[in-house]
């Protein structure tokens, strides 16, 4: 590495596409820095992933509890108040731990906002000049906010995850991840929730019959959803709110989520005084992560990529550019197969070929009806089902499950389909039994 720089890499931000490599990266004696104007971490353990599951958790055991009802004396209820601060306790020691991580590794954290002065050179709060042979940007993304009068009333998915009382009316602007996410929970918690969606989709990314049935489930516990809403303006009425939308339609409520996505961190980074190229969709990154100025590179949520937008690529992306800077390796990434779940209830998680790519091409697309097998049934589970797809020479190459457990079950044939087992070797495979393991390798 150069010697006349501040350090041989420097991160910008400091989440899972930057500690998940920086700090292994430092341990071999790469000089890292690392600048981060919030919490170590980002948003992952801090304002996402780790909280939501964690806020999701009495959800869980609500839905199965009254599902056995006729087993269990008395049905649990969501203390929200109770349930934000366990998650604030969960989290609350991450930063401390991750910063621990890196500094422990020999790396140097900075804080402050960085902007790019030239190619090896970033500005920290405007005033302090750090110096990098390479430089990484890893910033993620950060909510959307709609364009409309009235925006600043609406409120982020942090926003939610840190509210200690539960408005009795929610209403949520969008029925991506975030959206869906957080109607389950507040629905399961007591609120009165609407999501409004601006065209008829909900979840596009995942297979519509499974979304469709999460979707009706949600109706029938009184989930109320508009679409095609055309959200036009939020306005206050006295102590409440109003949604104005459609052809002269208001929707008066007790709190807004604006959850109509999340768009590359990447404001005043100072990437057009360098030449960095970017769009709408993220960083322009080639086969080895490098953006269009050779020295400097982009990783995770804020790249522009056909690999999904989640904590799984941000941290294989970040160990690739750890070996690619530690000299371990100079192959392109190769990513392998990234799965995606979405935690409503019951959950719809994916990973490879796609169903309705398999039934474009012609492949062979299996379905398990899951609802009927005995192991789900034992915490009596409405709606599970899989749905697993074939290549002509046999290989297991795409799995979708919709269950409470599906997340595990992905997991479980993950091997299956990043090495392409054929159906001989998948039935050489069987898991500890009884578990979900085991009946997820035994329909494969």
């Amino acid at each position: 590495m150069a010697t006349n720089f501040d350090f041989d890499v420097l991160y910008i931000g400091a989440g899972h596409g930057t500690f998940d490599g920086a700090a292994p990266l430092a341990a071999t004696g790469v000089s890292v820095g690392v600048i981060e104007s919030g919490l170590i971490g980002g948003t992952c353990p801090n304002r996402g992933c780790n909280a939501k599951i964690t806020l999701d958790e009495a959800v869980k055991v609500s839905r199965e509890a009254a599902r056995l009802d006729t087993v269990l004396t008395d049905h649990p209820k969501i203390n929200w108040t109770a349930n934000v601060a366990h998650k604030q306790e969960i989290i609350d020691v991450l930063p401390a731990n991750l910063t621990a991580k890196l500094e422990d590794a020999g790396a140097t954290i900075i804080k402050g906002r960085a902007k790019f002065k030239d190619a090896h050179t970033v500005t920290v709060d405007g005033s302090r000049d750090i110096t990098a042979d390479k430089i990484v940007i890893a910033t993620g993304l950060k909510p959307h906010r709609l364009a409309i009068p009235g925006t600043e009333l609406a409120h982020d998915s942090e926003a939610f995850l840190n509210l200690t009382q539960l408005p009795k009316h929610l209403t949520i602007i969008g029925a991506g991840y975030i959206g869906m996410e957080f109607a389950t929970m507040a629905n399961e918690a007591g609120a009165d929730v609407t999501v409004m969606l601006r065209g008829d989709v909900v979840l596009r990314h995942f297979h519509q019959p499974f979304v469709k049935q999460v979707v009706t489930d949600l109706k029938q516990r009184g989930v109320t959803f508009i679409t095609n809403a055309n959200v036009q303006a939020f306005e206050r009425a006295n102590d409440r709110l109003v949604v104005k939308y459609g052809q002269q339609q208001q929707l008066t409520t007790d709190w807004i989520l604006d959850a109509t996505g999340r768009i590359p961190n990447i404001a005043d980074l100072g990437l057009d005084q360098i030449g960095v190229a970017y769009d709408e969709a993220g960083v322009h990154v080639n086969d080895h992560l490098q953006t269009t100025v050779a020295n400097i590179y982009a990783v995770g949520d804020v790249t522009k990529s056909d690999q999904p937008k989640v904590t799984p690529a941000a941290y294989f992306g970040s160990k690739y550019l750890m070996q690619l800077f530690s000299g371990q390796t100079d192959a392109p990434i190769k990513f392998p197969v990234i799965p995606t779940v979405v935690f409503t209830s019951p959950r719809i998680a994916q990973a490879g070929v796609s169903i309705e790519t398999a039934e474009a091409q012609g492949l062979d697309v299996s379905e398990n009806d899951l609802a009927n097998y005995w192991y789900y049934q034992i915490d009596r589970e409405p709606l599970a089902a899989s749905k697993q797809v074939h290549d002509k020479q046999g290989h297991l190459v795409g799995v979708t499950e919709m269950s409470d457990q599906a997340e595990d079950a992905i997991n479980a044939l993950l091997p299956a389909i990043e090495f392409k087992f054929d159906r001989e070797q998948v039935g050489r495979l069987i898991g500890l039994f009884p578990s979900i393991g085991y009946a997820a390798w035994h329909r494969a």
